[in-house]
């Protein structure tokens, strides 16, 4: 509950206003019945018809008051739900920007997108229907007794004891749907994992002749969801049928007790007409209420998982101390490395230990090493998506661990593994790493990532892109991905594995274009090929997250064993595929 007053808070006078306006449509129904029973008791029986004239302008006036509050209750409602939805989502979103990839773990993909979409939701349903339907109850319950013992003391009893019956039945239904409803979201979650997987890895499906497997295995996810859901339905039924049952009990025993009370002379006819309409309408808001309260578990759950992702504290913060990111070519050293290790938080060994090495302008630094060593980490650590776990890692030989983060990253431009495309245009794509990127320096962005193909597609800068990239080679990709990171002037180049995709000749024309192109800058390359780094200013060699040598490719082929049995084993498998030609 305490993750939903945060939001309403900023609402707090549309939420007076609207309880005010529910107390007024409640007032005006419940008045109603007072007016008919008037008419009845002294209009009919003194044949009035002056006073019969005068209630049912009264009526008149009850009913629009009453109608108007309904409409502008609901108006109010709907508002508020938008806003409150709005601000929730923006919260989520802005929470998910800060976490780490390990912060995303904790929760999953599919999980975040169901908090984001389905549970804030139901939450905007919840507090509408709670609003309308069960705010109203208490104001209902409490007037329609009270007008109820004005009739008659033994009336009243009776209408306290019917609304007693329902609300302790709502109560013990409504913990049992809790442990339902944490299940079905839970589901839910499974759900939207299978589907994700089945739609981004329906290649591999159907490579492997996967498709009955996954059929089973979506189809298995949703039939938990139903046995849930029909569950959660069956507790519905049970109160319908039992608010019903108590409503048609009801009204028998106030028209049998009060026909005798009638006959005894301690009620008038008209009396019972306003009692049987008091017990609707208390008995119709309680039933309303009931459909809603027993949702109320499930959108408890839903604001359980909304406040844990919003209350969980991110694994890469902004330190106390927060300093600005080095101004341009401050120093000749622009990163250093020392004495740095990571661990990550479930694993029993650490991923990089030791490293101890500076990135300087104007150099190119390269790190190889077998896969799973740890070289992707490294460009992590730089930008933060991890920190280390000991030693430091320098900019400017200030930790940056106290520096800002979009400041530090603003000082660095990265082209990722996986080259990443968005919807939209090229110019779109370039313009990601600049905004106010002319034209001019989209081109030659992309002339020194070997991007000329783009002048050669029919709507040049403005083509189209699909999410993804999913309408470009592999190779085309992580050209364009490049081209993005040069658009940024920066101090820092990280190129993570970024020319796989290249043939060799794109490979050399784009490392000699680049060379010249960042000379005020450091570049950080992280290669599998050794042809792709062997003109490098230094050469890291990893091995088991250590680092197993380190200086140039003429001094590593005669220093360093491991960096030896790469080369030998990169030159027999060139030599096997140009022979294979």
């Amino acid at each position: 509950m305490k993750a939903l007053l945060r939001f309403l808070k900023p609402y707090k006078g549309i939420c007076f206003f609207t309880l005010l306006v529910m107390l007024v449509d409640v007032a005006g129904a419940l008045y109603i019945p007072t007016l008919v029973a008037d008419m009845i008791n002294i209009g009919v029986g003194s044949a009035n018809m002056n006073l019969m004239i005068q209630k049912g302008i009264l009526m008149l006036a009850a009913a629009l008051i009453s109608g108007a509050g309904t409409l502008l209750g609901s108006f109010l409602c709907a508002r508020l739900s938008a806003r409150i939805g709005r601000d929730i989502r923006n919260a989520l979103y802005d929470k998910s920007l800060a976490f780490s990839a390990y912060d995303f773990e904790q929760f999953g993909t599919g999980s975040m997108i169901t908090r984001t979409l389905n549970d804030v939701n139901i939450v905007q349903q919840a507090f509408v229907w709670t609003i309308q339907m069960v705010l109203p109850v208490p104001m209902m319950c409490v007037i329609g007794v009270i007008m109820a013992f004005s009739i008659d003391r033994f009336m009243g009893f009776l209408l306290i004891a019917m609304t007693a019956v329902v609300m302790i039945a709502a109560v013990f239904i409504t913990r049992k749907a809790s442990m339902i409803f944490e299940k079905l979201q839970a589901f839910l979650d499974r759900i939207n994992v299978v589907l994700r997987e089945n739609i981004t890895g329906v290649r591999v499906i159907r490579a492997f002749n996967k498709e009955p497997y996954e059929e089973k295995r979506m189809r298995r996810s949703f039939e938990d969801y139903a046995e849930s859901a029909i569950r959660a339905n069956r507790l519905f039924f049970a109160l319908e049928s039992l608010a019903f049952f108590t409503m048609n009990i009801c009204i028998v025993s106030i028209l049998w007790l009060g026909g005798n009370r009638i006959g005894a002379g301690m009620m008038e006819i008209g009396d019972i007409t306003a009692l049987t309409e008091y017990a609707l309408l208390i008995l119709f808001y309680l039933i309303m209420a009931q459909m809603v309260i027993i949702l109320l578990p499930r959108a408890n759950v839903c604001l359980k998982r909304i406040h844990a992702v919003l209350s969980h504290h991110p694994e890469i913060r902004d330190g106390a101390r927060v300093l600005q990111a080095p101004s341009p070519h401050p120093t000749e050293v622009v990163c250093r490395f020392r004495q740095a290790g990571f661990r990550f938080a479930d694993a029993e060994e650490a991923t990089l230990q030791g490293l101890d090495f500076a990135l300087r302008r104007g150099e190119t630094t390269a790190i190889i090493g077998s896969t799973g060593s740890g070289k992707s980490t490294i460009a992590k650590l730089l930008l933060r998506f991890h920190d280390v776990t000991e030693g430091a890692v320098l900019i400017n030989e200030e930790d940056i661990r106290n520096m800002a983060q979009q400041d530090l990253r603003r000082h660095i431009a990265y082209v990722p593994q996986k080259a990443w495309l968005f919807s939209g245009t090229i110019a779109d794509n370039l313009r990601y790493a600049k905004e106010q990127a002319t034209e001019k320096e989209m081109n030659r962005a992309l002339e020194i990532a070997q991007a000329d193909f783009v002048h050669q597609l029919p709507g040049g800068l403005q083509t189209r892109v699909s999410q993804g990239g999913a309408n470009f080679s592999g190779g085309q990709k992580q050209r364009l991905s490049i081209a993005r990171a040069l658009m940024k002037e920066a101090d820092l180049y990280i190129f993570d594995d970024s020319f796989s995709a290249l043939d060799f000749k794109t490979d050399a024309n784009l490392r000699r274009a680049l060379a010249s192109a960042v000379t005020n800058s450091a570049v950080l390359i992280i290669a599998q090929r050794i042809n792709t780094i062997v003109n490098a200013d230094q050469i890291l060699v990893l091995e088991n997250g250590r680092i197993a040598g380190l200086g140039r490719h003429d001094e590593l082929l005669q220093s360093c064993p491991i960096y030896q049995d790469i080369a030998k084993s990169q030159t027999k498998e060139e030599e096997s595929n140009g022979k294979q030609s």
